[in-house]
């Protein structure tokens, strides 16, 4: 991929400004890093002790969490699809 296509946004997580490139809309980019920004404050309210590297490790095992939780769902989904188009094809 050449750098031209690639988009650089500035952002704010955490009290901590990051550039982030990637080939996502900056708008894209900015709502990703406003959800890891809520879900770092929600850890850190019910752990106020945790230092921030503690506090992004947990936030990076919470958002594994909930991706794996949702590709298992896709995974049974699309499952689910397949043996009712079987069925339905006989």
């Amino acid at each position: 991929m050449s750098q031209s296509n690639k988009n650089k946004t500035t952002v704010h997580i955490y009290n901590r400004k990051y550039t982030i490139v990637g080939e996502e809309h900056p708008h894209h980019m900015q709502v990703i890093a406003s959800m890891v920004d809520e879900k770092m404050r929600e850890i850190q309210e019910a752990n106020p002790s945790l230092d921030t590297a503690k506090l992004a490790v947990l936030t990076a095992v919470n958002a594994m969490n909930d991706y794996v939780k949702i590709d298992e769902e896709y995974t049974s989904l699309i499952e689910q699809m397949r043996r009712g188009e079987r069925r339905k094809n006989g």
